[in-house]
């Protein structure tokens, strides 16, 4: 299959069917195969049911959450059912324009990027969304070294290699350029995209808070891409640390009392001070080995969270 369409639904009844027969429009133009698959997360409206009775064409597809698992969650999932050379997601509220999908398809297939992040140069959107995004975009480019202007733009494309390794759970749909550069994809590029007005409801992944969740989960990943399959390169070091700063002390004071005949050896601050070093570095040495442990043994995993499919 040479295109997979990935986008996530959260009560958007309105704009499926619209959205739905403006893909199918664009893409009718080219002579590729392809599949649209639809994640509801949870919604509350007949998202459910349109996406049922979408599927009776046979390039649709469905998967239904039993409750709202949030955006990475959904794209989480649908990576891992599609079945295209190049997939591309897209948000269905309508402000993403399909008439953009066979420019990002060429610019996978053709001109061998592995990520094209969408740029919505002229942003309609209200400020209490824009100025958020921006602080946000401006954080990530500065702790990713990744020079794009819009990170979190639901309008992108990858090649089916660099994506299919990537796990989302939590926001960390926000930096999927920063993961696939994880995984050694580092052909990563932009595309300016017109970007149209919400036409039904309200924004549903959004707010003030995706700044501050946002640079929580960029952490996250920083840390993760350095430490996650090596934890004890982090705790390990500082437990040794602690515990030699305290061995130390625990040595100066031992050859004060014996060698230099001082006392009341207990009764210094340096006494509890090295103590609590060397206790400090032996659970941090600890913590090392548990999260070792961890990370071997506990993948993550939203596919038990699927109560629906259809088309597949």
């Amino acid at each position: 299959m040479n295109l997979s369409i990935v986008i996530p639904v959260f009560n958007e009844a309105e704009s499926l069917t619209i959205l739905s027969d403006e893909i199918s429009t664009v893409i009718s133009k080219s002579d590729y195969s392809y599949e649209i698959i639809f994640i509801d997360d949870g919604s509350t409206d007949e998202s459910w049911n349109i996406i049922q009775s979408l599927s009776m064409e046979n390039h649709i597809k469905g998967i239904r959450f039993k409750k709202n698992l949030g955006k990475s969650a959904a794209l989480d999932v649908g990576f891992l059912h599609a079945q295209g050379d190049v997939v591309i997601t897209m948000d269905s509220d309508l402000q993403d324009d399909p008439n953009e999908i066979p420019e990002l398809y060429k610019m996978i297939r053709q001109d061998g990027y592995d990520l094209v992040s969408g740029w919505k140069k002229n942003r309609l959107d209200p400020l209490s969304k824009t100025i958020p995004t921006k602080l946000y975009n401006w954080a990530t480019r500065v702790m990713s070294g990744i020079s794009l202007h819009d990170f979190n733009c639901g309008l992108k494309a990858y090649s089916i290699d660099a994506i299919r390794h990537v796990r989302l759970s939590g926001e960390m749909h926000r930096y999927i350029p920063l993961l696939v550069k994880n995984e050694g994809y580092n052909h990563i590029g932009e595309k300016i995209i017109n970007h149209r007005k919400r036409t039904y409801g309200d924004t549903k992944y959004g707010g003030w808070n995706r700044f501050s969740n946002g640079l929580l989960d960029l952490i996250s990943i920083s840390f993760l891409h350095k430490f996650g399959k090596t934890p004890m390169h982090l705790f390990g070091l500082l437990g040794i640390l602690f515990f030699l700063t305290g061995f130390i002390i625990a040595a100066y004071l031992t050859y004060a009392k014996f060698i230099l005949l001082e006392f009341n050896m207990t009764d210094r601050p340096l006494f509890y001070f090295g103590m609590l070093c060397m206790i400090i570095g032996t659970q941090l040495f600890l913590s090392g080995f548990l999260g070792e442990l961890i990370i071997r043994n506990k993948p993550i995993s939203n596919l038990e969270k699927i109560s629906q499919k259809i088309g597949f």
